[in-house]
């Protein structure tokens, strides 16, 4: 378990891949992922990667400065259908292209980006809602 924000920025900072390891997969109490987004928009990314990351904090992150934070975000399975609903209205290509392919961003979303500026988001929503169509 990881016992502080110093410490998560220490082991996603330094040149062992174990300590990368232990930022991206152990869990940490709620106040210190708190700390983390609040006081430490540079790691956003990577409190993003973590797979133990609680649902508050993703919904935080959904309205980071980072556009790899929100990208993570949209691809994560737990994201909710009304995280997605709002990262599908991002301003980055990248983030919408993640949520066109995700498999809870709602049919309704998808529609939406099947009008999307960017051909692959229009694409990959595409793709989306007919895989859904033949599952039906």
């Amino acid at each position: 378990m990881i016992e502080s924000a110093a410490e998560f920025l220490a082991l996603r900072l330094g040149d062992d891949p174990a300590g990368y390891n232990r930022a991206a997969r152990d869990s940490a109490p709620l106040e210190i992922w708190l700390e983390l987004v609040t006081h430490h928009s540079e790691a956003h990314f990577w409190v993003a990667q973590n797979k133990t990351v609680p649902i508050e904090i993703l919904r935080i992150l959904t309205a980071s400065s980072d556009w790899r934070a929100r990208s993570m975000v949209a691809g994560k399975n737990k994201a909710t259908p009304d995280m997605l609903e709002a990262l599908a209205k991002d301003d980055h290509d990248a983030v919408r292209h993640v949520v066109a392919g995700h498999r809870n961003t709602p049919t309704s979303t998808l529609v939406i980006l099947c009008r999307d500026t960017w051909k692959e988001v229009r694409r990959t929503a595409q793709d989306n809602l007919q895989k859904r169509e033949k599952k039906a």
